[in-house]
């Protein structure tokens, strides 16, 4: 019996390896496709934002290394189903499952080193999740931020308002231009409206103009040609003034061209925490969203009582600021010579205060739910890792002939089902109108039911292993299709 035991134990050791390596090359190829794909459209999407602004290479990588992270969260998982509805549709088309099977190893023993390969992976995730991506989004915001205050020339957009700040933040300009060149740095048709001037109102119309920045790169020099400037006074003179040139220099300092990077200080968001930041800062803005109702409710018993001229030891100080009050006029007083508060400023004072506390209090639970539905989501999606794992198996051995048509349909189904249901999922916990713990793990749970109901099937399905070809599995839709309608037809004409 021992050596029985021990020959098993060696066959599924050989098993196992042979699993992780027919899994490796899809894996691998699956993640660098998909995680392309994505990270291009990332990229796309935020490439605007960089274009023209003279960066420097070490900035633009490090700019592309800390947009990866957020891509790999995505296609990670998505991998994972892509490798095993590859591997076990090869395996089965070749005749595998039916030799282990012909050996005495039944299809859903090879599901074990999957499920423990599963969880590997859930538990790389789960790491990827809670330290690398939060502390990249964190760098990669404050990289951004940074970028955002570098003002160049090649930066200011045609036919629309493009507002100029200079590096102090207090000066601002505001200047259209209905063509610019950022080749030549000439602008055509441009208005320059001064915004710090108080009382006085400079516009600045002009046909053409250059721009150049000095040799620091701190101030921007505006050469405007064949042009007028008009000053409108707000003040009680009111006058106006027109003042046409043929040539005129604007002066832009401190606007700067050079990027300042200031790693860090700035206050992190919630895809930017940890789960265990994520669960602090949830947990103290529901403490704090309590303390205000449980004040707000102290102080609108305690405006009841003093309106009821029967204040208690504890409103003292609220007694003195109505005596304080009284004297001022804003207190009235009753017969007996108590000091009473006019109905109409009671209950001002106590709406307003109220509607203060309680849109404090929603903002805070608001914040704290939004905490919330961020760990789930993480938790979620490593998790999906384990589920991807449960239902790639027995669908392809029912479509073993599919090749790489069914591997491809069949995912992108599933991704665009779980997508979807996740994205709506948090929009649902966002907007409240369920709890994240039931909106962020609904894909998850579909998933894992169809995956059980496959599994149980997979067992005792001889014809899994013979047919499935991908045009059977849209044969069969177009005949379920065909089928239902020829009822709805029947019941309709009779």
């Amino acid at each position: 019996m021992n050596h029985e035991f021990s020959n098993g134990t060696m066959r599924m050791g050989v098993l196992t390896r042979y699993l992780i390596r027919v899994h490796i090359g899809p894996f691998l190829f699956a993640l660098s496709t998909l995680t392309a794909l994505i990270f291009l459209n990332a990229v796309a999407q935020r490439i605007e934002g960089l274009l023209g602004k003279g960066l420097p290479w070490q900035v633009v990588v490090e700019f592309l290394a800390l947009s990866l992270p957020h891509t790999i969260a995505l296609s990670l998982p998505m991998s994972v189903l892509v490798a095993v509805l590859y591997s076990f549709s090869e395996m089965t088309a070749s005749n595998e499952i039916t030799a282990m099977s012909a050996g005495g190893i039944r299809p859903a023993r090879l599901l074990l080193p999957m499920i423990v390969m599963g969880a590997l992976m859930t538990g790389v995730m789960l790491y990827f999740n809670d330290v690398v991506l939060p502390e990249s989004n964190h760098r990669l915001k404050n990289l951004m931020v940074d970028i955002g205050r570098k003002s160049p020339t090649l930066e200011l957009r045609e036919q629309i308002v493009n507002e100029i700040r200079t590096e102090s933040g207090l000066d601002r300009y505001f200047l259209t231009a209905t063509r610019i060149d950022p080749v030549e740095n000439t602008l055509e048709d441009v208005t320059i409206f001064d915004g710090n001037l108080g009382a006085q109102r400079r516009t600045t119309y002009a046909a053409r103009g250059e721009m150049v920045f000095n040799e620091e790169k701190t101030d921007l020099y505006l050469t405007l040609y064949d042009g007028v400037v008009h000053e409108v006074q707000t003040d009680q003179d009111a006058s106006f003034q027109r003042l046409y040139f043929e040539e005129q220099i604007i002066a832009l300092r401190g606007v700067g061209n050079e990027l300042t990077l200031r790693y860090g200080g700035s206050e992190r968001g919630d895809r930017e925490m940890g789960f265990a930041l994520l669960a602090e800062n949830a947990r103290s803005r529901e403490e704090e969203r309590d303390s205000i109702l449980e004040d707000s409710r102290e102080k609108t018993l305690e405006t009841v009582r003093i309106a009821l001229g029967r204040p208690t030891s504890e409103d003292s100080a609220s007694v003195e600021d109505l005596l304080g009050a009284r004297v001022r006029g804003q207190v009235g007083s009753l017969g007996n010579g108590e000091s009473l508060l006019s109905r109409d400023a009671v209950t001002q004072g106590a709406v307003i205060s109220s509607r203060t506390r309680v849109t404090r209090a929603e903002n805070l639970r608001q914040t704290a739910h939004r905490y919330q539905v961020e760990i789930h989501k993480k938790l979620a999606i490593a998790f999906a890792c384990l589920v991807f794992t449960l239902i790639g198996p027995p669908l392809a051995m029912r479509f073993p002939r599919g090749g790489v048509g069914m591997v491809v349909l069949a995912s992108s189904v599933i991704f665009s089902i779980y997508w979807t249901g996740l994205i709506g999922g948090e929009i649902l916990a966002d907007r409240r109108r369920a709890d994240p713990w039931v909106t962020m793990w609904m894909a998850n749970a579909v998933f894992f039911v169809v995956g059980m109901v496959l599994l149980r099937r997979m067992g005792h399905a001889g014809s899994t292993v013979r047919g499935g070809k991908l045009d059977d599995l849209l044969g069969n839709a177009r005949d379920s299709l065909a089928r239902v309608l020829t009822r709805r037809s029947e019941r309709m004409a009779g």
